[in-house]
């Protein structure tokens, strides 16, 4: 069930003011899509892009939004009802990359972390895993209230192909987004025929040149100017368009996005990413920082009082 022709669409895109999401919005708005952007807030260039689409056709809404609540996420659902009758496109798309406020190696109630350790909760988890789990809840549910075929798009990464000791809270979130997107695959084909078809799938892109990697001085220093590649977010969307037009992108496929280059990762025996824009070059400094960690006196200890 591909949707051919975006024009007249309408679509949600969360995370959308910067980076692959704003590039996946502005795509969507050059074909003739209506977008409604979710974030907590828009950088200048997503404002300029929603300012130059705030009348005629397609339109850019902007809502704030918090993805870690869920009541705001309803709440897209309920502005895209209001603004254009209903959504038809849903991308899940806001992501940290292991911030050090959310960080296995800074474990909660220590340094910058702002997990609080009687929290029970990691904010990374809630945001890379929770948010995207409970807005593709969500929604289903309106394209099931709204009786049409739907498309959602998620974001994973190579991550869940190559995991990393450093950032090892970023390769669980996105091993559980692989694995959602392709437990969701029969939602396309529906076995009562009274239910619409809806689309789920996702991309798994290589090391992308967004703000988090740009804006984290800590996790830009892996990366070697000189020997690696970056793709570009326009790379990813434009892949990500593809997910939702073409017909042999059927549901639960996870489509891996390196520089000038985009396949299909196999369930089982995949022989893993390779070939430009797929690694950085300065890993083995970054292994060394997390064993420096854990030399430290104290680490993870939680002082009782």
């Amino acid at each position: 069930m591909a949707l051919p022709n975006v024009q007249g669409k309408t679509a949600i895109v969360t995370g959308s003011g910067a980076g692959i999401n704003l590039c996946f919005a502005k795509l969507l708005l050059s074909k003739g899509c209506n977008v409604i952007f979710a974030d907590l807030a828009l950088r200048p260039e997503a404002k300029e892009v929603v300012d130059a689409h705030q009348n005629g056709s397609p339109r850019a809404v902007f809502q704030q939004t918090d993805v870690t609540d869920w009541p705001q996420l309803e709440r897209m659902f309920e502005v895209a009802e209001k603004e254009f009758g209903s959504a038809d496109i849903v991308c899940p798309g806001a992501g940290v990359y292991e911030p050090a406020w959310s960080n296995f190696w800074i474990p909660p109630g220590q340094g910058p972390s702002k997990d609080s350790p009687t929290s029970n909760r990691y904010t990374a988890m809630d945001i890379n895993v929770t948010h995207p789990i409970r807005t593709t809840q969500i929604a289903i549910a309106h394209f099931l209230k709204h009786k049409h075929p739907g498309s959602i798009v998620h974001i994973s990464s190579i991550a869940a192909q190559i995991p990393t000791i450093m950032v090892p809270l970023y390769v669980a979130s996105k091993f559980a987004i692989s694995g959602f997107v392709r437990s969701l695959k029969q939602l396309e084909t529906p076995l009562d025929p009274l239910v619409a078809p809806i689309r789920v799938t996702g991309v798994a892109p290589g090391v992308v040149k967004t703000p988090l990697w740009l804006d984290n001085p800590d996790k830009l220093k892996w990366v070697d100017e000189g020997k690696d590649d970056w793709v570009t977010p326009e790379e990813v969307a434009e892949q990500m368009l593809e997910l939702v037009v073409r017909e042999d992108y059927v549901g639960g496929t996870v489509l891996e996005v390196g520089k000038g280059q985009a396949r299909a990762v196999e369930i089982l025996h995949d022989p893993g990413p390779s070939g430009s824009g797929m690694t950085v070059s300065n890993r083995g400094d970054a292994r060394g920082e997390v064993w420096d960690r854990l030399a430290a006196e104290g680490w993870g200890q939680v002082s009782k009082h």
